[in-house]
């Protein structure tokens, strides 16, 4: 069953790419059609075309930084991790919880 699950999840995600990619192309792309039917010329369409594509780009690479940064434990449990970024500029997950923790345990024995 676990394995099913894992496999739905990957499906969703991939799903999501598409979706956060095909949407705004599309919606710019009727958008341009419709500007130039009803201005008579004939360079809105591209010109919208591209800026969906620009728009579609800019959504799967958050929607990519979103799942990268997020650990596969946090990502099972909540979508909304908490994240530090350390001195060299690579995100890590917050240990304080986890440190204080330790300290109480270390100061029992």
């Amino acid at each position: 069953m676990k394995y099913n699950r894992n496999v739905y999840q990957a499906l969703t995600m991939i799903t999501q790419f598409g979706i956060n990619m095909l949407v705004p192309i599309f919606l710019c792309s009727f958008a341009g059609m419709f500007l130039d039917r009803r201005l008579g010329t004939s360079f809105w369409m591209i010109l919208m075309f591209f800026v969906g594509t620009l728009a579609g780009f800019t959504n799967v690479f958050r929607f990519a930084k979103r799942v990268y940064e997020t650990p596969a434990v946090t990502r099972k449990r909540s979508a909304a991790p908490v994240r530090d970024t350390g001195e060299d500029g690579t995100a890590c997950a917050r240990q304080e919880s986890t440190d204080s923790q330790d300290t109480q345990k270390q100061g029992r024995l």
